[in-house]
């Protein structure tokens, strides 16, 4: 293994420029790493950028943030729709588009055809893991997950998940660059749908629906047990919500796809949410009525 891991890691381009993309590409070029925000559509680029802006200047004004650093940072930055040009120069690449499996293997067999030998391609997905698209690529050792939490610029963790073909210097690149932009990278041995963070939250989310749907307590009450026993922010129904019904309905089905277990199939109560339309915050009513 290397005695520096990041000493060929200068130039970082993130495929997607959503709320999630976005977010990874700032930190990395706060962190002091050229740093791409690339999508297929202008206006997408245009909306990332004008956000970063006004979050960043929101930071400067409550003195979370210098300006000077700021300024440094988004001149660091690269918004573009040239993705292949982009990719060229990359030495860590971190795809952060949309959750279709079918476009993910597409994106990865272009991008392993552009980028130079030693770029490391991640996906930061938590639904779809790696080893289903490092065959679409010559490069399966240099593929993994890097998975980061919402929003990217608060959130400490990143998953780092290797597929069976990821080299051991993969995985210690990514965790050296997770740690290099003020992260707490977490190292997983192999992958399993969810990854470990999201696996916690999902045992949770799953007893807690089961003590609703057998009728033991009611939603607000256990909501409100998770939030003064353990010491929760928020309780499990209150973030579903805010993650949205469709989004925890839709990794349920993925999760089934993955695993064939009846047992990783939505709850009824998620299904008939779901079906309804009540997707919490975003539709105005979920488990909470937000109208």
């Amino acid at each position: 293994m290397s005695e520096n891991p990041l000493q060929q890691i200068e130039h970082v381009t993130v495929i997607g420029a959503g709320a999630m993309g976005s977010q990874i590409a700032m930190v990395c070029a706060l962190a002091g790493y050229d740093t791409d925000v690339v999508d297929i559509a202008q206006e997408a680029v245009d909306r990332a950028a004008e956000q970063l802006h006004s979050r960043m200047d929101r930071d400067v004004s409550k003195g979370r943030r210098t300006r000077e650093d700021v300024d440094a940072a988004f001149e660091r930055m690269t918004f573009s729709t040239d993705r292949d040009e982009c990719a060229a120069q990359a030495d860590f690449v971190i795809e952060a588009a949309v959750e279709d499996l079918t476009i993910k293997r597409q994106v990865f067999a272009e991008l392993d055809a552009v980028c130079p030998e030693h770029t490391i391609l991640a996906t930061n997905s938590s639904n779809i893991v790696s080893s289903r698209v490092a065959d679409a690529t010559n490069r399966p050792e240099k593929v993994c997950n890097v998975h980061f939490f919402n929003p990217a610029l608060v959130m400490k963790c990143v998953e780092v998940v290797p597929n069976p073909a990821t080299s051991p210097e993969t995985v210690e690149t990514a965790m050296a660059l997770a740690r290099s932009i003020g992260k707490e990278p977490v190292q997983l041995k192999k992958e399993v749908p969810g990854f470990v963070a999201n696996r916690l939250l999902g045992a949770l989310r799953t007893e807690a629906l089961k003590l609703y749907e057998d009728g033991v307590a009611d939603y607000e009450d256990i909501d409100v047990a998770a939030k003064t026993a353990l010491n929760h922010p928020m309780g499990p129904f209150e973030l579903m919500d805010m993650v949205g019904i469709d989004v925890v309905y839709l990794i349920r089905l993925a999760e089934y796809e993955q695993t064939g277990d009846p047992a990783s199939l939505p709850a009824e109560s998620i299904r008939e949410k779901y079906e309804a339309g009540e997707y919490g915050r975003k539709s105005g009513r979920g488990w909470y009525d937000y109208e």
